[in-house]
């Protein structure tokens, strides 16, 4: 219909007052946390100090080549970067879904052509300001699904935190392996020119008569293991490097800063703190929460589908039965048109969305849940760990200087002859073995404070 605009306050005005006056949504609960009320610890605790994850990594790491990798790796790695975009991806959506909630206006310009009888054709001709179709959201359908969207830009945020910290922990771990393969790879080198000399040694006694052609072979032998080792620790220091450069997403840089070797490199013990902790400090448990949200209004927005939706179109502007009137004084006018939709007949698709919406919650809480789990479980690792690792070390570095003190013995009874050559091979193999023991365990000690760091929510702080 068409009408000469007489008031000040338009029909249209009056009916946009009415959206947003209810919710069909479930009231939101957080999940009971299935998990233990504290983690189990294999002996007393002697950490203390501030939490892990008030701890920036640049004061949870000293070594400042590791520092200047994790910059460059925050800069340039792709899966970081991924991560930002699809942050601004779910920004546009939440947008879209919040403008959803607020008419639409713009300018129109239509003309219409009708005939009235026979020989008269009426012609109407209208411009100005006009609302499209705009639902009132009386249940809430609209503004459920605007915050459906807010919790999955929420979600993405949070998944973006958790790969920042993801990232900083694989660096600073790639890095302590290619700090221990490079003391394997010295280690190893020591050892095969160890073996060389003690290889001329047995060469000279063959020439000479003094061993058998056995003890010539044993000695050959423990040399070209000694070589395959050796080809087997700079394969794998060249890979540690490729791992690095892909996690820098760069080259990296040949002006690195001076860094420490393995054996100097200290971390700190961090305290555990309480489960229902990090439900508050781990990033993915907190997306998995705005997911588990966003699910929930989806079913307030299914639930809404089974009410009318209104809708309203109207126009202020001129209007004129002559195209030449349109913009005379006294042509100015508007246009009201509401639509109600009831559904009655839809065979059954509202249920099944709501059904699906409501099976989507579920999914949701149960993912919920599991990463509460996985987080609990990931934590109580790393304290078993944290427990074991040193007192594992210690352990192994006594059996290392054990068995230097039986190479030594061997090869002083094996010079003097008192015992055979095939002692001092096992005792060769031995402490080779012994040392490459103990800075595999340093190793895992050293990492696995690294990703106690990580689970306890420690590498993201709010000024990065």
């Amino acid at each position: 219909m068409i009408k000469r605009f007489t008031r000040t306050t338009t029909p249209l005005a009056l009916a946009l007052a009415l959206a947003g006056c209810m919710s069909l949504a479930p009231n939101y609960e957080r999940p009971a946390a299935p998990v233990a009320a504290s983690f189990p610890q294999l002996a007393p605790s002697a950490a203390s100090g501030a939490a892990a994850s008030s701890i920036a990594w640049q004061q949870f790491f000293a070594d400042a080549r590791l520092k200047q990798l994790i910059e460059l790796a925050l800069v340039n790695n792709r899966d970081l970067r991924v991560a930002i975009l699809n942050i601004e991806q779910a920004r546009a959506q939440y947008q879209i879904r919040r403008a959803d909630t607020l008419p639409t206006v713009g300018l129109g310009v239509s003309a219409n052509r009708a005939t009235e009888s026979e020989d008269s054709i009426r012609s109407t001709y209208s411009a100005g300001l006009a609302v499209s179709a705009f639902e009132l959201d009386l249940f809430g359908r609209v503004r459920n699904l605007s915050q459906a969207a807010l919790a999955q830009f929420l979600a993405t945020e949070e998944a973006r935190k958790a790969t920042h910290i993801s990232l900083v922990a694989s660096v600073a771990n790639a890095y302590l392996q290619m700090l221990a393969d490079e003391e394997l790879l010295a280690l190893t080198q020591k050892t095969l020119d160890a073996r060389l000399e003690s290889l001329k040694l047995v060469q000279l006694k063959y020439d000479n008569g003094v061993v058998s052609k056995l003890d010539l072979q044993q000695s050959l032998s423990l040399v070209d293991n000694a070589r395959v080792t050796l080809a087997q620790q700079t394969r794998l220091r060249a890979q540690d490097i490729n791992l690095l450069t892909l996690l820098v997403g760069q080259t990296l840089p040949e002006t690195l800063a001076p860094g420490a070797t393995l054996a100097e490199t200290m971390l700190i013990e961090l305290p555990a703190g309480l489960p229902s902790d990090l439900l508050a400090v781990r990033p993915d448990i907190r997306a998995a929460e705005q997911q588990l949200i966003a699910a929930n209004a989806n079913i307030g927005a299914a639930r809404a589908n089974f009410f009318p939706r209104i809708s309203l179109t109207g126009s202020a502007g001129s209007v004129s039965t002559e195209l030449s009137g349109l913009f005379k004084s006294g042509s100015f006018g508007w246009s009201f048109a509401p639509q109600m939709v009831l559904p009655i007949f839809d065979y059954g698709r509202n249920s099944a969305a709501l059904g699906s919406a409501k099976a989507g919650r579920d999914i949701a809480v149960a993912q919920y849940e599991k990463s509460v789990q996985t987080a609990f479980r990931e934590v109580a690792d790393g304290l078993a760990g944290q427990a074991t690792f040193t007192e594992q070390l210690r352990a192994q570095r006594a059996v290392a200087a054990a068995e230097a003190e039986r190479f030594n013995l061997s090869d002083l009874r094996y010079r003097e002859g008192a015992s055979s050559y095939l002692d001092l091979l096992d005792a060769q193999r031995s402490l080779f073995a012994a040392q490459q023991a103990a800075i595999q365990a340093n190793l895992q000690r050293l990492q696995n404070q690294v990703t106690l760091y990580r689970v306890l929510g420690g590498g993201w702080t709010d000024v990065q």
